[in-house]
This record gives structure tokens, sequence and C-alpha cells, in this order.
């Protein structure tokens, strides 16, 4: 009986052993380039970043696997293999090269444009370029922290000012109504807070100053954007002329 016993386990043992011998896990090494991507394997995590190795047991490579790679500012990027598969069995690597999404493409674009302009123009701030005014995000542009001093005067005092302004790119940046201001003598410091705005544009924008009192003819002046950027100031002194009686 203790011999019979012996060789039960024997075949038991050679048995598990057989059956160990055929299932198999796979090492799966994954790799993207750009590396730094998350991988999700039929719907679920498996490595928050690449390069990773994770384990596949045999049951799983018997099946098709999706791969799903993802990272910030690249389009998301499926992969589905079998590691059953004999070219798979001995180096079981998944690869994917991942290409920027529209966005980031965009951004690409500007952040170049931002580079191109600086480098021709070395009085605008690195990298603000093409930084917009934007009403959602007031105050986060250099253009935005430069302060302007208005001043006005005229001959008589007393009449009122106002201003507009008037933009030969009404698509980036829209053309205003009249806006008052007060009466002459004028003075103080403020920004160009016009919505759209960036220093790549503002040579194409003005700000025309009307200057109109009781019994006098209207008088205009405009200014440009930029030199007022350039000068930090915008200034004018009127001579204001009767109407004909």
């Amino acid at each position: 009986m203790g011999n019979l016993m012996k060789i039960l386990l024997v075949l038991v043992f050679a048995a598990l052993s057989t059956f160990g011998a055929k299932a198999k896990d796979y090492d799966v090494s994954l790799v993207t380039e750009p590396s730094g991507a998350t991988v999700y394997l039929n719907g679920n995590i498996v490595a928050q970043t690449t390069p990773a190795i994770i384990k596949v047991d045999s049951k799983m490579a018997k099946r098709n696997l999706i791969f799903l790679f993802e990272k910030k500012d690249y389009e998301g990027k499926t992969v589905i293999v079998n590691f059953d598969k004999k070219e798979l069995k001995n180096s079981p690597v998944v690869f994917a090269k991942l290409s920027l999404d529209q966005v980031a493409i965009q951004k690409q674009k500007e952040a170049e444009q931002n580079r191109e302009t600086y480098k021709n123009d070395p009085t605008i701030p690195n990298g603000q370029a093409n930084s917009r005014v934007s009403r959602d995000r007031p105050g986060e542009t250099k253009m935005e922290e430069t302060i302007i001093r208005w001043y006005f005067d005229s001959d008589p005092r007393g009449a009122c000012i106002s201003y507009r302004v008037i933009s030969n790119n009404p698509s980036e940046v829209k053309n205003t109504n009249e806006t008052y201001l007060t009466t002459t003598p004028y003075e103080e410091t403020r920004s160009f807070n016009i919505p759209g705005l960036t220093y790549a544009n503002s040579r194409n924008v003005t700000v025309e100053i009307k200057i109109s009192k009781k019994g006098y003819l209207d008088q205009v002046k405009r200014y440009n954007v930029r030199q007022a950027f350039d000068q930090q100031e915008i200034s004018g002194f009127f001579e204001l002329v009767p109407k004909d009686e």
C-alpha cells in the first residue's frame, strides 16, 4: 500500500508538472513613441506610463487582446494582438507610435509663430507674440500688465472725450462703438484690455480719440496700438475750431 501511494504521488506530480509546463505567462513589454502613455487592456488600466512590462496569462493570450494607449495632447492609439501566435511567443512586445491631436498641433504652430515673431521683433516679451487678451482669462498676458499713460487736453477745455477701437482684422479684434471717457483735461494710466489683441496683431489696431464740444467742430486723432505699447503713452492736444455761424 505504501508503494502504491508513492506511485500515485509520482503520477500526480508528473501530471502537475506537465500541466505547468504547458501553461505559460507572458512578460509583455509596452512601448510607445513618445513614452509616457497610459495603457488599458480590454478596458482596464494595466500601466500608468510607458515603457512598462506586464504579465498576460496563457488563457488570455489565446484571445485577441485590445490595448489602448493614451497620452495628453496625443490621439488615442488602439493595438490588437494575439500572443498565442508563433511570432509573438518569444518576444512579446506591443508598440504604438502616437500622433499629436489637432489642438496640440495648433498650439505647436502658435509656439513656432511666437518664436519666429520674437526673432524678428525683440521688443516683444519672449513667448508672448500670440498671447491673446481674453475676457475669459483676464490679466494672463504681458500685454495686459503694460500700463499706458493716457493724456488729452484741448483749447478751450471742457470738451467731451470718447474713444473706439478700429481693427484691420475684425475676425481677431472687433471694432467697437464710441465709449465716453470724460472731459478735457484728461490724464489716466490704464492698460489695453482689448479682447483678441496680441502683440502680433496690435500693429493692425488703432484707438481713435474723438473730441467734441458744443459750438466747435469735432476732432479725431488715431493712435496705433503697437506704437502706444512701445511708447507706453497715447496723448494729444486739440485746438478746437469754432463752427461757422
